[in-house]
C-alpha cells in the first residue's frame, strides 16, 4: 500500500456563525496547512451559502460594490446593513443578504424571542435595490435570527397584513396567528418587473412536524411553548398566503425552501413571485461566485472544508455536504474541520466526508473557543495535516 502526501489542496469552507467569516476561516486553515506543507499548492475559495458574507463575496467576485444603508434590525433598532450591486457580466443584479439586516448576530442574547423579531429590514434592502433599478435580485437566506414568515419584509415593501378588525399586524411571527387578509394594493411597483431569486436550503419547509418552527426556532431562543405558538401561526399564515397570494405559486406549507430563514422563503415566493432555488445552484452554478468548484475539485489531491458545528443537520445542504457531494464525482478525499461535534456528526461519513477533526484539543468553555476560533482552527488544520503526513510515511515503509 502506498500513500502520497497531498500537494494540491483545495480549501472550501463555510463561515463560523458569530465568530469567523468564510474568508477568515479559509485563511486560518491555509496558515495551518503551510506549517506542515510550506510548498503545497493551496487554493482557498470561501463558499458562499447565502448567509453572512455572501453579498460581499459576490460583489468582490464580479467587481461590484456594497451599498450600505440603515434599516430596521430584527429587534426593531436601526442597524447598518448593505446590499451588493454586482458588476461585470452580472451588472443589473443586486444581492440582498438577509443576515445583514435580520441575522442572529444582530439579536442580543437577552432579546432572542422569535415570536417578535422581524425581517422588516430585509424588505428595506429589497426596496433599496428596486429603487436603484435592479432587474434581478438574488436574496441569500442563512444565519437568520427571525421567524416571521417574511411578513416584516413584505410590510416594508408596502403589503398590509390585517387582522379580522382590519388592523395592521405588529412585528413578529407570533402575530401571524391573527392574520386574516392581505392587502397588496400598495406593494412596491418595481416587484412586477423584477426577477427575484431566493437562494435557500431546499430541505427547510414552513409547516408540519419538520416545519421551520419545530426544527430551528429553539436555536433562535424560542421556548417549547413559543415553538408551538409559531407552528400554529405558520399554519394560519400558509392558509392566508394560499388564498391571497399569487395563485398556484407553490406549495406554501411544504414546498422546498418555504421554511428558509424562518419562513422568509414562503412569504417572498407567495407574494412577490420569487423563485426558490437550492442555494448552491443559485450561488455556485450561476457563475456569480467567481470560481468553478467542480473544476477546482478535479485538480485537488485533498479538499478541506469547515463549519462551526457538525451534526446530523450538516447533511442537509450545508457547505461541507455540498463540498463532499462534488468531491465524490472526482474521488477527492475530504477532511472537515469543526468548531464542535454534536449529535449525528458521525453520519457525515455517509455523504463523502472522510474524517472530521474538532478544533478544541481539550475541553474548554464555549465562549473561549469562539473568541479564539482563529488560532484554534489554524492549530487543528496543522494537527490534521501532520496525521496525513504520518500516514503517508507509514504507508511508504
Amino acid at each position: 500500500m502506498s500513500m502520497i502526501v497531498p500537494q494540491r489542496i483545495l480549501i472550501a469552507p463555510s463561515g463560523f456563525k458569530e465568530s469567523l467569516s468564510a474568508p477568515q476561516v479559509a485563511r486560518a486553515i491555509a496558515a495551518g496547512v503551510r506549517r506542515v506543507l510550506p510548498g503545497a499548492n493551496i487554493t482557498a475559495v470561501p463558499v458562499p451559502d447565502g448567509g453572512e458574507g455572501t453579498a460581499e463575496a459576490l460583489a468582490d467576485a464580479t467587481g461590484g460594490s456594497l451599498v450600505p444603508i440603515t434599516v430596521t434590525g430584527p429587534v426593531g433598532d436601526p442597524v447598518t446593513a448593505a446590499w451588493a450591486r454586482l458588476g461585470g457580466a452580472a451588472r443589473g443584479t443586486a444581492v440582498v443578504e438577509m443576515a445583514s439586516a435580520a441575522g442572529l448576530s444582530l439579536v442580543p442574547a437577552d432579546r432572542r424571542d422569535p415570536t417578535r423579531t422581524t425581517t422588516h429590514g430585509v424588505g428595506e434592502l429589497i426596496r433599496a435595490a428596486l429603487d436603484d433599478g435592479a432587474r434581478r435580485i438574488l436574496i441569500g437566506c442563512g444565519d437568520s435570527g427571525t421567524s416571521d414568515g417574511g411578513a416584516g419584509a413584505l410590510q416594508a415593501l408596502g403589503a398590509r397584513i390585517l387582522d379580522a378588525d382590519g388592523r395592521d399586524l405588529p412585528p413578529g411571527g407570533g402575530a401571524l396567528a391573527r392574520a386574516d387578509r392581505l392587502d397588496l394594493s400598495g406593494l412596491h411597483p418595481g416587484v412586477a418587473g423584477t426577477e427575484i431569486v431566493v437562494a435557500c436550503n431546499p430541505h427547510n419547509v414552513l409547516c408540519g412536524p419538520a416545519g421551520v418552527a419545530r426544527v430551528f426556532a429553539a436555536q433562535k431562543g424560542a421556548t417549547p411553548d413559543q415553538i408551538e405558538q409559531l407552528a400554529h401561526a405558520f399554519d394560519v399564515w400558509a392558509a392566508l398566503l394560499d388564498r391571497d397570494g399569487r395563485p398556484g405559486a407553490l406549495d406554501v406549507r411544504s414546498g422546498p425552501g418555504t421554511g428558509a430563514s424562518g419562513g422568509l422563503g414562503a412569504g417572498l415566493a407567495a407574494v412577490l413571485g420569487a423563485r426558490l432555488e437550492p442555494r448552491f445552484t443559485a450561488l455556485l452554478d450561476s457563475g456569480l461566485a467567481g470560481f468553478d468548484l467542480d473544476a477546482l475539485m478535479a485538480r485537488a489531491d485533498l479538499a478541506i472544508t469547515a463549519e462551526g458545528a457538525i451534526d446530523g443537520q450538516t447533511r442537509m445542504s450545508k457547505v461541507p455536504a455540498e463540498v463532499a457531494r462534488r468531491a465524490q464525482r472526482t474521488g477527492t478525499p475530504v477532511l472537515a474541520l469543526a468548531g464542535s461535534l454534536r449529535d449525528g456528526s458521525e453520519t457525515v461519513r455517509d455523504i463523502g466526508i472522510d474524517t472530521v477533526v474538532a478544533l478544541p484539543p481539550a475541553p474548554m468553555p464555549m465562549a473561549y473557543a469562539v473568541a479564539n476560533a482563529e488560532p484554534l482552527l489554524r492549530d487543528a488544520a496543522e494537527r490534521a495535516l501532520r496525521l496525513i503526513v504520518l500516514g503517508a510515511a507509514i504507508a511508504a515503509r
